[in-house]
């Protein structure tokens, strides 16, 4: 069975490789994308569904994938949270990790690593 996901991704052109490549390869649906911060937090306010997981890039048009973390955090603390970004540096991985970030990826190394971890996730 599909894991349900929520992309925040404000990169149309990484968007249109990576949700097939989500839903073909990690097994996952993509039933609604968020380019920035508060978009996804209105998404949240208004979608009562079933959710798994959140994906979310740090670097956003606006806001942050921190303020997703947080967000969804505080809002549906059982829903996996998954950061995937180029700028996953020990650091970056240190502060998402206590944030409550479930699993932290690199987009440009990491991204078989990512797919198995959703794969894994609808097992």
């Amino acid at each position: 069975m599909p894991v349900i996901t929520f992309l925040v991704e404000d990169s149309a052109t990484i968007r249109t490789h990576l949700i097939p490549a989500i839903e073909d390869l990690g097994r996952a649906e993509v039933i609604a994308v968020a380019e920035t911060e508060m978009e996804a937090k209105e998404w949240l306010k208004s979608y009562t569904g079933e959710l798994q997981l959140v994906i979310t890039d740090l670097l956003l048009r606006e806001g942050s994938g921190f303020g997703v973390l947080k967000h969804f955090r505080q809002e549906r603390p059982n829903v996996r949270v998954v950061v995937l970004s180029n700028y996953a540096t020990p650091l970056m991985r240190e502060r998402a990790g206590s944030m409550g970030a479930t699993a932290v990826f690199d987009k440009s190394t990491e991204l078989e690593e990512f797919l198995a971890f959703c794969a894994a996730l609808s097992s």
